[in-house]
């Protein structure tokens, strides 16, 4: 038997399906039947194509019809999988994913360009956006969460492109433990640390698990306190009762009705926020949000691209002066040491998996106006092994400086935990990984 399954198949049966449809009984049906009858004659239609084909052949014809006809076509199993991260469409002949930390192209094709783009006009549609000529560019984000952003010819040289950025699995800290994402030791510091109230600095790649550490560690902000939560795109879910989340605004095709994070940022202190959790910082907002940490709301927590955790800090200062602010750099570091007390550095290693690669206590500026930065726990990569990073974690045996204002918060860690060891990494695959 033929496995008739080509996207030209599919393409040519939709058109048949559409022009068989009874339209007066249409208005009459809900969805759940008049899927089922697009699926009907989408199989009946299939046997009479002069094709010879397997009930199985005619079965994914049907599923793919039924999929064209209320869904996003070829990209409609990779938006329900929890295990893929990114969808990457460049162009109508090629569909990649990341699936766990892994690129590869799937043998999936859109017919055309005008397949390509309609399958991205349909996305925007629910949510009151488009894409044309007159506006190429689009950024969004859809009802559950995922990230889209869209680019038309001529600013693509080869068709429509298409990113969608999805956030399937949400890890709390259990699942951090379990994946190998950073140890036990590690996590119970870091959530003691939200406890009392430090600010932390998370910095890592695009795609390192910046966002999902925030996630997880959010759990450890008591319910009694009020969080704000300010993002380009919502991407947070906090395990917290008590939170307002803010988004910025891109502008309008006109140029206007646009809101930055600074303004949301300025905004949420009027909102008698106990803490600010900043999804990327990125601009002259860092400032106002060094400001909060310094002013009554400490233990704020926000992220930064940088390739480490003292690049990090460099970052910081480039986004003060981004304010105009006109300091001399020992006091913009003066101000940002007395605000952070911890940057965690994330990155994604060979074969997709996500580590924290070091934590670290900021422990204010030396006699040269340098940043005293550090290290408590680490990541030593050793080896790839079978295309994955092998690595283990260590304590480096310093003590943060931080215990007393923790105990004195009622949070009690004892020193010996921090002694220079090797850390048995937990869980299967971070067991796998630390062998």
């Amino acid at each position: 038997m033929v496995k008739a399954t080509s996207v030209d198949a599919t393409g040519r049966l939709h058109q048949e399906v559409l022009r068989a449809l009874d339209l007066g009984m249409l208005a009459r049906w809900d969805r759940d039947r008049l899927r089922e009858e697009v699926r009907r004659l989408a199989r009946h239609l299939a046997g009479t194509t002069g094709t010879r084909l397997d009930d199985a052949s005619r079965d994914l014809l049907a599923d793919r019809v039924v999929s064209e006809t209320f869904g996003l076509g070829p990209l409609d199993e990779f938006m329900t999988d929890p295990d893929v991260n990114d969808i990457l469409v460049n162009g109508a002949s090629e569909i990649w994913v990341d699936r766990q930390g892994v690129l590869s192209r799937t043998g999936l094709t859109f017919r055309d360009d005008a397949h390509l783009l309609a399958t991205i006009q349909r996305i925007l549609a629910p949510i009151g956006r488009r894409v044309d000529e007159a506006s190429p560019t689009v950024d969004a984000r859809l009802p559950d969460g995922s990230r889209v952003h869209a680019l038309l010819p001529p600013l693509s040289l080869q068709g429509p492109v298409l990113s969608v950025r999805r956030f399937g699995r949400r890890l709390n800290g259990e699942g951090l433990l379990a994946n190998g994402t950073l140890p036990n030791e590690a996590l119970e510091f870091l959530s003691a640390c939200v406890k009392g109230r430090l600010s932390i600095l998370v910095s890592g790649g695009t795609g390192a698990g910046k966002t999902t550490l925030l996630n997880a560690l959010s759990a450890s902000i008591p319910h009694g306190e009020r969080v704000v939560t300010i993002e380009d795109s919502a991407e947070l879910r906090l395990e917290h009762p008590h939170v307002v989340r803010l988004e910025t605004r891109q502008p309008g095709p006109d140029g206007k009705g646009e809101v930055s994070p600074r303004e949301l940022v300025r905004n949420s202190l009027r909102m008698r926020p106990d803490r600010i959790l900043l999804g990327e910082a990125r601009g002259a907002e860092a400032f106002d949000l060094l400001q909060a940490m310094n002013t009554g709301h400490e233990g704020s927590l926000a992220t930064v691209h940088a390739n480490d955790a003292r690049e990090a800090l460099m970052r910081l200062e480039m986004m003060v002066l981004m304010a105009g602010i006109d300091l001399p750099l020992k006091s913009v570091r003066s101000y940002i040491t007395a605000a952070v007390r911890v940057v965690v550095h994330m990155a994604r290693l060979h074969g997709g998996s996500r580590r924290v690669l070091r934590i670290c206590e900021l422990r204010g500026i030396d006699s040269q106006g340098d940043y005293r930065l550090e290290p408590l726990f680490e990541f030593r990569q050793e080896a790839v092994r079978d295309g994955r990073a092998i690595g283990r974690f260590r304590a480096t045996g310093e003590v943060p400086e931080s215990l007393e204002k923790l105990g004195a918060s009622g949070i009690e860690l004892a020193r010996e935990r921090f002694a220079a060891r090797w850390i048995e990494a937990s869980g299967a695959e971070g067991a796998r990984h630390a062998a």
